[in-house]
């Protein structure tokens, strides 16, 4: 393919005249759990520190941090604005609830994945009574988005369970 040729010169440095990249400054970062941002946007009920956004790291796309919820708590309802989200169970029992009135509802306990989808109202709930709930969340964006809601919650939930699209029964 056209260009392919000068792309790989260029990773090569061939004596264009650029400068280096600086790899040790600019390469990979391997941020410690126990030196996470706990400055960040909060929910109430939960607590949220940065690991990778752009003050730490530089990153521009992603913003990615863990989340804990204490035994028997919940969040506020909230959204992300336009920002993507997907939420990693490391411990504990996740209980999702969505929609305008927080209408609908799903677990995911440790390796479980949850996706949120950009504006989606919705509620983090520690199912366990016992053990913290302890996650790991991106977003698609550097920006912590955090749009606080007051949403009436509904008395009854509908459970809703994940369908692969792809693999189809």
């Amino acid at each position: 393919m056209p260009g392919n040729d000068r792309d790989h010169d260029h990773e090569h440095g061939d004596g264009h005249d650029h400068a280096p990249v600086d790899w040790r400054d600019h390469g990979v970062k391997v941020i410690p759990g126990n030196s996470l941002d706990p400055n960040t946007a909060q929910t109430p009920g939960m607590n949220r520190a940065a690991a990778i956004n752009a003050a730490r790291v530089g990153a521009q796309k992603i913003w990615a941090g863990t989340v804990t919820i204490h035994p028997n708590a919940k969040t506020g309802a909230h959204h992300h604005g336009a920002l993507e989200s997907v939420i990693y169970v490391v411990r504990g029992r996740a209980r999702m609830r969505w929609g305008e009135h927080l209408e609908f509802t799903a677990e995911a306990g440790p390796g479980d994945f949850i996706y949120v989808p950009p504006y989606v109202p919705h509620q983090e709930i520690n199912a366990s009574t016992e053990e913290p709930l302890e996650c790991v969340l991106v977003r698609s964006d550097q920006e912590a988005v955090v749009v606080n809601l007051d949403i009436e919650a509904a008395e009854t939930v509908e459970e809703v369970a994940w369908v692969d699209p792809i693999h189809r029964g």
